[in-house]
């Protein structure tokens, strides 16, 4: 192991990814409970949009605003679920011009709704709060608002929440399985600053008390964590993309400073990424809402429609190749690998934060197809199989479900490794792009689980994966093809697997590739095993034997 690797797989551990990483057995409490469950106080109301109104106030790192919140009754209930997180206060909670009251336990608000409601009904309340919410410390790992300064020292302001969640700044209902289905922010600032969040700017106010008011909004379903304001010295530059869905919208909001590099570098990767994307996974999912890039005061974020990047205007990983094969010095990782998830993350999202693989697996994925796309199918093989090195293997990829827990940092690049694996099963690329194509449109602005995703891949590919699934998800073990070569026939088996497990694998001798279908017990292959390999892309162990009798 050498050094290049250890700093390589120290960057990886922190990435915007491993929020609450804990090789150990973690300890769960009343509050993680709370914040990841579908409690009673959450199940019966469904949350239709958010019209926020948030000031930022740079001088004492202190926030205040209300959000007004639209539900659909699902069925009728007089307790609602809010949840903001200390020190963020609530100062009101109104709701047909009466006040309500509630209990606070812990990060959640327990809310007492007035007047009657019936299901299908559909209400509103309003909750003003202020406070100086938790700042992040190291983002976007450490979640939190950022205040810092640009390098003029001017004031420069967002928020990176996922993991910790959007209620560390702004009352909302903090679970993935309800998305807010559209959501209008009002972002306020100083006067001589720019506010940017998702969506497309609907208006700008100029306020008598020196401060400006950005009106921004989205009209496409949202999760929590996306919803995110930039306040800085912005400048803009646009551009468009004749893409799947027409005419796609491309605003890029950078600094002033960086604004004829940011034209240069980005000018390298985005439309190639939008074009490969759309290519292997379907139409961008949001159209109506634009596609942006924002520089921001930490490495970047997938924010939906408003993408956090502060890579640096450099390729790699800060300049870095996680793969270590030098296809990842390309391109801009934060560029490709943020906007794969505007397929999977964004349209398609974990319903818990213990199925996060489904976001990260597929975005990390999405490297090696953007690189297989640019430089050829070797070069992305190459990638992905490279960033093996990176797996710790330390948990299994699904992590605890109802307690807000997620996953080792493995949900990314053994998870991408798993589907590359699938891949290879498949063996038929157009078959696979259907079903990743297919999958987009099955799933489209929804939340979804495990089981859904395995059974849609079973299903489409007409393949029975799920010995595939409960090993690579569920376990920590790498399967180990165990082989055995004699004179004119070589034997075989898996072990280190889950029961029943019989993966197929491509072999490769006297230079022809063919098939073996290995199960627990031993099997014979009659060929030379002259110049026996097993095919790399294939994310298993072997081990060669010289004695098949056991």
């Amino acid at each position: 192991m050498n050094l290049k690797f250890l700093n390589n797989l120290c960057l990886l551990v922190l990435l915007h990814f491993a929020f609450f990483v804990n090789a150990q057995t973690p300890v769960y409490t009343h509050a993680d409970t709370l914040r990841g469950s579908i409690t009673r106080e959450r199940a019966w109301w469904d949350v239709l949009h958010y019209d926020l109104h948030v000031s930022f106030s740079y001088l004492d790192s202190s926030i205040a605003g209300h959000n007004k919140i639209l539900y659909r009754v699902l069925e009728p209930y007089g307790m609602m679920q809010i949840d903001l997180m200390k020190p963020m206060q609530i100062d009101s909670i109104v709701q047909d011009a009466k006040k309500c009251g509630w209990k606070r336990d812990g990060n959640a608000f327990l809310v007492s709704l007035a007047g009657d409601a019936k299901a299908g009904d559909k209400k509103e309340i309003t909750v003003y709060f202020h406070g100086r919410p938790h700042i992040a410390v190291t983002p976007p790992w450490d979640g939190g608002v950022v205040w810092t300064r640009d390098k003029r020292g001017t004031p420069w302001m967002s928020v990176a929440c996922q993991g910790i969640g959007a209620s560390v700044w702004f009352p909302n209902k903090d679970h993935q399985y309800d998305e807010v289905d559209s959501a209008a922010m009002h972002i306020t600032a100083a006067k001589d600053l720019v506010s940017v969040a998702n969506g497309r700017l609907r208006s700008k106010t100029m306020n008598s008390n020196g401060t400006a008011t950005y009106y921004w909004a989205v009209v496409n379903p949202i999760n929590n964590y996306d919803i995110i304001p930039y306040i800085g010295h912005y400048v803009n530059f646009k551009d468009t993309l004749k893409g799947k869905g027409g005419v796609l919208d491309l605003n890029f909001w950078v600094l002033e400073d960086n604004l004829e590099k940011a034209k240069k570098h980005f000018a390298n990767d985005v439309k190639p990424m939008l074009r490969c994307f759309e290519h292997w996974f379907g139409k961008y999912p949001f159209y109506e809402d634009g596609y942006k890039l924002v520089e921001s005061p930490y490495l970047g974020m997938e924010h939906q429609s408003n993408i956090a990047y502060g890579n640096g205007y450099k390729n790699g990983y800060l300049g870095r190749d996680l793969s270590l094969t030098g296809w990842g010095l390309k391109w801009d990782f934060i560029v490709i690998h943020e906007s794969g998830h505007e397929w999977f993350g964004n349209n398609i999202t974990a319903r818990d934060v213990a199925d996060n693989w489904i976001h990260e697996s597929f975005t990390s994925y999405s490297e090696n197809l953007y690189t297989e796309w640019r430089f050829g199918r070797k070069a992305g093989a190459q990638y992905v199989t490279g960033t093996r090195l990176a797996v710790q293997n330390d948990v299994p990829l699904i992590s605890d479900y109802n307690v807000n827990h997620d996953g080792s940092t493995d949900i990314y690049y053994k998870g991408a490794n798993v589907l590359h694996t699938i891949r290879q099963i498949v063996d038929n690329d157009r078959e696979w792009r259907k079903m990743l194509n297919n999958m987009n449109r099955a799933f489209w602005h929804q939340t979804v689980t495990t089981k859904q995703i395995e059974d849609f891949m079973t299903e489409t590919l007409k393949l029975d994966l799920q010995k595939v699934f409960d090993q690579y998800l569920r376990t920590t073990k790498i399967p180990v093809l165990e082989y055995r070569l004699e004179a004119h026939k070589i034997s075989y088996r898996w072990t280190n697997c889950v029961a029943g497990f019989d993966m197929p694998v491509k072999i490769r001798s006297q230079k022809k590739q063919s098939w073996i279908y290995p199960t627990e017990e031993w099997h014979d292959t009659y060929l030379t095993p002259q110049d026996f390999s097993i095919d790399e892309n294939f994310y298993i162990k072997s081990k060669r034997t010289e004695n098949a009798s056991n």
